[in-house]
């Protein structure tokens, strides 16, 4: 019996399993049936839903409403005209030697003869004439057919003279630059000559002018410079609106010539003079230059020489300082003029009268700077003309002489004092400016010497 109710077992648990599997299958094979019977219901279930809430209730009354269509004029502004500004070109150059503002207009492409009229006619105006020193920049903005809208003229780090053009006509003003000056930090080294060394480093001709004219009381840059002389600067440069201008000033300066160390410092003193000074305060300018003509190199010396026009020996009373037509010559110290015109064999000439007995002669010229009369008043550095080859000349140079008390000396020798110091009263705040100055040199040198040596 046992063994039978097993085999019995045994037998109901195979069909229960058939069954099973049977029923999995039928279920199998409804599963894709049902899927597609309960999307057709979820299809269906919106559009009733639609029905029924569109559907309209028996005995419900609906109402026609009628439409009346309204006409009512509305009064629009009319567009704006499109303001179409006048085409601007904008040109600028820097000014040449032996420039006229006739031929800078026309480099900058200016064709307007009513603005060179009113320049020469408005006071401000023949501010241009009268101040066209080589290296100063003009910028012009012109419409399409040259007419002249805007000019700035860049007097230097006073400010800028701007000529706009309004429906009124032309109307010059003076303004200061608009952007404060950025300063720079530079020093180079000496391999063959000063704007060599200028040039390699970045350093704008401008900049290299006024170390010259800085250190000219301490150095010949004609024939004083080595191989090694290595020079620190930190100067100013002037922007417009983001626009580079002009150079501006040498801020201080530390130059070594054949081992010797000389400094500048800029300093404004209380009464508002301003100067460069050695760090303990005299005065970096001589009362007298010892070249009034920028970039130039002796050609004649001062004694006896044989004369190229008469071809034989005479004495020089002078020094001769050779340099291409229309260089600027400058005044070698405060004083008075006390002639100016044809002077025989020195043809154009200025005789300038000083303090202490001293005149200096200026011969040779091919014109005279503006102002320049009898009794006119001129500083040092001033222009007081141009390099030219008039009277007995065999070309362009300036002949120059320096007297005292009529007795004709050397210029190139004679002993020059210094210009005032700083004043005792502004000496305090000058020690203060030299103290940082010789900071900032020193950390300008240092870096330098590290970059050379990287």
């Amino acid at each position: 019996m046992f063994l039978v109710s097993c085999d019995q077992f045994m037998q109901d648990d195979a069909m229960l399993a058939q069954k099973a599997d049977i029923l999995a299958q039928r279920s199998a094979r409804l599963r894709p049936l049902r899927q597609v019977t309960a999307a057709a219901l979820l299809l269906v279930m919106p559009a009733l839903g639609v029905v029924t809430a569109f559907g309209v209730a028996p005995a419900t009354v609906t109402h026609r409403h009628e439409v009346a269509i309204v006409e009512q004029p509305i009064s629009l502004p009319l567009p704006e005209q499109q303001n179409l500004s006048v085409a601007r070109f904008v040109a600028q150059e820097r000014v040449l030697r032996g420039d006229t503002v006739a031929a800078l207009f026309d480099r900058l492409g200016v064709r307007d003869p009513r603005a060179l009229e009113f320049l020469r006619g408005d006071a401000k105006g023949r501010m241009i004439f009268r101040q066209l020193v080589p290296g100063k920049l003009l910028q012009a903005e012109t419409g399409p057919e040259g007419e002249l809208l805007a000019l700035r003229y860049f007097l230097g780090p006073q400010g800028l003279l701007e000529i706009m053009r309004t429906p009124d006509g032309f109307v010059a003003n003076e303004r200061a630059i608009a952007d404060p000056p950025r300063v720079f930090h530079k020093a180079a080294t000496i391999q063959s000559s000063l704007f060599a060394a200028t040039d390699s480093v970045g350093i704008p001709d401008a900049i290299a002018m006024q170390i010259t004219r800085v250190f000219a009381t301490d150095i010949d840059f004609h024939s004083d410079l080595r191989k090694g002389d290595r020079f620190t600067v930190v100067y100013e440069m002037l922007y417009d609106s983001g626009e580079l201008v002009t150079a501006g000033r040498i801020l201080s300066a530390e130059f070594v010539n054949d081992g010797r160390r000389y400094h500048a410092v800029l300093f404004r003193d209380d009464e508002g003079n301003e100067g460069h000074y050695d760090l303990d305060g005299t005065n970096r300018a001589k009362a007298f230059l010892r070249s009034p003509v920028e970039f130039s190199r002796v050609s004649s010396g001062f004694g006896a020489r044989f004369h190229p026009i008469f071809n034989n020996w005479r004495a020089h009373t002078g020094v001769d300082f050779a340099a291409p037509r229309g260089t600027r010559v400058l005044a070698a110290a405060d004083g008075h003029v006390i002639g100016a015109g044809w002077r025989n064999g020195y043809g154009n000439a200025v005789e300038i009268k000083h303090g202490g007995s001293i005149t200096t002669l200026y011969g040779h010229l091919s014109g005279f700077a503006p102002a320049i009369r009898t009794g006119a008043r001129v500083r040092q550095g001033d222009p007081i003309g141009f390099v030219g080859a008039t009277g007995w000349a065999t070309g362009p140079h300036l002949h120059y002489e320096f007297k005292i008390s009529g007795a004709h000396q050397d210029p190139m020798k004679v002993a020059l004092p210094k210009a005032t110091p700083v004043p005792a009263a502004s000496k305090a705040r000058f020690d203060a400016t030299a103290t940082e100055a010789r900071t900032t040199l020193g950390r300008v040198r240092t870096a330098a010497n590290a970059l050379r040596f990287d």
